[in-house]
């Protein structure tokens, strides 16, 4: 697992994947980021001659993130329990869209493809954390079961069922249009709530749509999820009466098209889509500004 190798540069050089793995893993980037500088720490702690003794620094710092990992997961639902609405996973933005001006950032860090998309990580959301680590490393990153073991301290067999029983649940989500659909879909949903036309926002979503919002509590925002195509429609239109000046852009989100929301040149939410059969069947809307720090302002 990881980098062959000893040394700083070796170490080094993990930190890319390793902030992928953790965002996988996590959904959040400051999670992840906190869980790699965790491992990093521990390994820094060593004594010169125990890293010495250590073949693949690499593969020693994974180990030690997927069990830091597992760790913050295994005590997010009580978290989750005390966090104001809905949570998601932080949203991120295309390489071209991230803000510089807070310095080094995890995103930029972030390879993004198809396992980071807001649908497949909410998928990962509904594992338990030990399913979410075998499935992450072994499907996502090509990790070997014997290795996986290590992280979970598991037997192999053991990691195997658990990576089954996460990819069952990936598979019987629902497939997403590809992205040449999605994007016309979004482009024609930002039209329609531009001009505030619920018949064909109505017509653009599926009537068993379903919407949810992450304010944190820090902003407003709907705390239970919208269902259904004709009050999703209203909900969108009645924000956009309500905020004057909203400046809607078509955006990359987690790799796939979506919505930035901007007024007054700041971000106040960034939307991710599922598109099915020529519809939207599921928004994410993200206004937690905690979550939009990636997001140019």
């Amino acid at each position: 697992m990881g980098t062959a190798g000893t040394g700083a540069d070796a170490t080094v050089r993990e930190r890319r994947q390793l902030i992928n793995v953790a965002y996988r893993l996590l959904g959040s980037l400051a999670e992840a980021e906190d869980a790699v500088q965790e491992a990093y720490a521990r390994w820094y702690a060593l004594p010169p001659g125990r890293q010495a003794e250590i073949a693949s620094p690499g593969a020693w710092l994974t180990t030690v993130t997927g069990r830091v990992c597992l760790d913050v997961l295994g005590s997010a639902r009580a978290r989750r329990e005390r966090y104001v609405g809905a949570w998601l996973p932080d949203p991120l933005p295309a390489h071209a869209e991230r803000d510089r001006g807070h310095g080094a950032d995890p995103a930029d860090q972030m390879v993004l493809d198809e396992s980071v998309t807001m649908a497949f990580l909410v998928v990962l959301e509904s594992m338990t954390p030990a399913e979410r680590v075998a499935f992450v490393l072994h499907d996502v990153f090509r990790y070997p079961f014997a290795e996986i073991a290590g992280v979970l301290r598991r037997t192999p067999d053991a990691c195997k069922q658990l990576a089954a029983s996460g990819r069952r649940r990936v598979r019987d989500a629902r497939v997403r249009a590809a992205p040449a659909v999605q994007a016309d879909v979004v482009r024609r949903v930002k039209a329609a709530w531009e001009a505030k036309d619920i018949a064909a926002l109505v017509d653009l979503l599926d009537p068993a749509a379903v919407m949810t919002a992450d304010g944190g509590g820090m902003v407003g925002a709907v705390l239970r999820p919208v269902e259904g195509g004709a009050r999703i429609a209203q909900y969108m239109v009645a924000i956009a009466d309500k905020a004057p000046g909203l400046e809607l852009l078509e955006r990359s989100v987690n790799g796939v098209p979506g919505l930035v929301a901007r007024r007054g040149g700041a971000v106040m939410t960034v939307a991710a889509f599922d598109v099915a059969e020529g519809r939207v069947s599921r928004i994410w809307a993200v206004r937690n500004p905690e979550k939009l720090r990636p997001w140019v302002g």
